[in-house]
């Protein structure tokens, strides 16, 4: 299969035809369009109005809004009419499910139709049926006559279409042949552009939507290899679908959107939150000022290395195991470790207290730090240090003891630090120590049984692979940092891994993230946020990485509950429930943001439970299938209640649904009463 990108080391952008979506260029080398969604009823046409134009005053370029049947259809001539009467020219989409009628009607008001290639010309029933090659050329002959007149009336009146894949809503006759999975989503999309491309017609974007940034990275990767194979070049719409809200949501979206930009791929970019729409947009603009910033940069490698990985299959890669103590042991089959670095202000005091305030609350059980970081510059830190408060030698954390050019001549001046009944990393820089502080260091962390972490760049490992490939070496954890702030940092560590793979080495990998690795600095929790799932998250969802500290929050504590919420964001590592959740749109059948804040209060303590919250049925059984229960919209003001993906209550009173939902919670066994706290 050929490559989906230029190259995974180096940001290049990939470069696609251009479609025009009213006066506004997507793909070749337009910049990053940013579009949203409106949430409001398409019918109410005051309501869809005001909510198009504030999200082009918050930097919408593109507005997609719902059009369930053909009379929501029809209402976008009058919603596209006034919003040009106001001097708005954003161009509308109409979102397109089941109704083929509802299609030919939005063409003639929109701009762009999308269509979801699922649920336009098919009904799904999770029935298994075994196709014959004569019975699947039917199906597809039916699916012609179904879109065929949708991209001639678009060819006629110069309109676009983005197929919209969802990894929710495969169409059974995709399920039963390609199985769920993205090459099924890939299959199911190129069906419509086969389709489309019978008729010369080439305006179409595309979009492989998940719920899961691993699935949704995996089948984007696949579309474009599959589309180079056939010489295609059709621009990419990026989003998880179904990211949720608040921290939680932003993180998914990154991972996602952030991973695929990263290697060049992507051209129009949504970020789907169960928020109001104007809080996107802030979102993706920084999503796109960051990727922009990479494809500019000319940075390029030194060494070119091939890289032992199967892009289009998640597997964690396989390391040599490192037992710290009895409670921490990091190895490929368990999951990631936290490090937490304290505020980097004030003294070694300080930080100790930092420490034993977090680790005294009884709150971070499920998100405890598993390694603390201090910075050692001279030999006062060291005796300070050696004098931590018995409150945080009780805890047995793992010290992780960054030690300074001052120090890092002579071994001997951490021996005081061996005491300590905390297990002791020490951490280097080749750049500092070379090969002949590597032996020294070595030899003494072998006599005292400490592990070394070493940072250092994949050309210097390559260069002095001699230095490594022995049997007197201390177990070793290795990490990378960017020489400047364009560096790309998920292509320094790919390649770190792929010259250990040439090697034979299979080291741990500690993913850093701080601001020496930030793609751009910029202050802000939000920034923090990006950067951390944007880097941590690509390489996560590539399978590598050990051990995760995030640096850059002044704010321990935050930094801590960063690093495991982008673990979980990844599919990672589990420390809290999960939630799925729609961004609500003009098919909403209730209150999507205030029901699923109510769910999440009530459910927020049941770690490990995946719990879907779905406006309507749209995506609901299919995108949360591997969801524990669901809260679906049935009807107006009625709920279906799904464990996993079968519906077990039908039409139940939304007054009623929520302790209906707990109800089933308890019954499957998966219910614990939350942990009350006391002062």
């Amino acid at each position: 299969m050929k490559a989906y990108c230029t190259s995974r080391l180096v940001s290049k952008r990939r470069i696609t035809r251009e479609v025009k979506v009213g006066n506004i260029g997507v793909g070749e080398l337009n910049p990053i369009r940013i579009q949203s969604m409106t949430t409001t009823l398409t019918m109410d046409v005051e309501a869809t109005i005001r909510q198009s134009r504030a999200l082009v005053e918050a930097g919408c370029e593109i507005v997609r809004i719902t059009a369930p049947n053909v009379k929501s259809a029809k209402a976008l001539g009058e919603i596209s009419n006034r919003l040009k009467n106001d001097k708005i020219n954003v161009p509308l989409v109409a979102d397109i499910h089941f109704l083929p009628s509802a299609a030919m009607e939005a063409v003639e008001h929109v701009e762009k139709v999308r269509v979801n290639p699922g649920n336009y010309a098919d009904k799904k029933k999770f029935k298994v049926i075994e196709y014959s090659d004569d019975e699947y050329n039917l199906e597809l002959e039916r699916l012609h006559d179904s879109f065929s007149p949708l991209v001639k009336r678009c060819k006629e009146l110069g309109r676009s279409i983005r197929i919209g894949t969802n990894h929710g809503s495969l169409s059974d006759r995709i399920m039963n042949r390609f199985g769920d999975s993205p090459l099924g989503m890939v299959e199911s999309a190129l069906e419509f552009i086969r389709i489309a491309e019978s008729y010369s017609f080439h305006d179409i974007i595309l979009s492989m939507k998940a719920s899961n940034p691993k699935v949704m990275i995996q089948a984007y990767r696949l579309l474009v290899a599959k589309m180079e194979e056939e010489d295609m070049h059709y621009p990419l719409h990026l989003g998880v679908t179904e990211a949720g809200d608040g921290e939680d949501g932003r993180i998914k979206s990154t991972i996602g959107i952030g991973s695929l930009l990263v290697d060049g791929l992507g051209d129009t970019i949504r970020v789907s939150l169960t928020e109001d729409p104007v809080y996107e947009i802030p979102v993706a603009r920084a999503l796109a000022e960051k990727a922009t910033k990479l494809w500019n940069n000319k940075s390029s490698v030194d060494l070119q290395m091939e890289e032992a990985v199967d892009p289009f299959t998640f597997t964690r890669r396989k390391i040599q195991s490192i037992e710290l103590n009895q409670k921490i042991k990091i190895c490929s089959t368990l999951p990631q470790k936290v490090f937490l670095k304290t505020a980097t202000q004030g003294n070694i005091t300080n930080s100790i207290d930092q420490l034993s305030a977090l680790t005294s609350n009884p709150a971070k059980v499920d998100t405890p730090i598993e390694g603390w970081m201090v910075a050692l510059k001279d030999i006062n830190d060291i005796s300070e240090l050696s004098k931590t408060p018995k409150t945080v030698e009780a805890q047995k954390i793992p010290l992780i003891a960054e030690v300074g050019e001052s120090l890092n001549k002579d071994p001997q001046l951490l021996n005081e630090l061996l005491s300590l009944p905390n297990t002791l990393i020490v951490v280097l820089e080749w750049h500092q120590i070379g090969k002949i502080g590597l032996q020294n260091w070595s030899s003494w962390a072998i006599k005292n049984n400490v592990p070394l972490a070493l940072g250092i760049s994949a050309e210097d490992l390559a260069q002095n692979a001699s230095s490594f490939i022995q049997k007197e070496l201390p177990p070793i954890i290795l990490f990378t940092q960017s020489k400047d702030s364009n560096s790309h940092t998920v292509g320094a560590y790919r390649l770190l891994i792929a010259v250990q793979n040439s090697m034979g080495l299979k080291y741990p990998t500690w993913l850093r993230i701080n601001e020496k690795s930030f793609i751009e600095q910029a202050p802000g929790f939000l920034n923090d946020l990006l950067e951390a799932s944007f880097l941590a998250g690509s390489l996560l969802s590539d399978g590598f990485g050990d051990i995760l500290s995030i640096e850059s929050v002044e704010n321990p504590e935050k930094s801590l509950s960063l690093a495991y919420n982008v673990l979980q964001g990844a599919g990672a590592r589990i420390s809290k429930t999960e939630y799925v959740a729609c961004p609500s749109c003009g098919r909403t059948l209730f209150d999507l943001q205030k029901t699923t804040q109510t769910i999440r209060k009530t459910t927020e303590h049941l770690k490990g439970v995946k719990i879907a919250v779905m406006g309507c049925i749209v995506n609901g059984p299919g995108e949360m299938a591997d969801a524990d229960f669901g809260y679906v919209g049935g009807a107006p003001g009625k709920v279906n209640l799904y464990i996993g993906k079968d519906c077990v209550e039908y039409h139940v009173k939304e007054t009623e649904a929520v302790s209906r939902l707990i109800n089933l919670i308890k019954e499957e066994g998966k219910w614990a009463e939350p942990k009350v706290t006391t002062e």
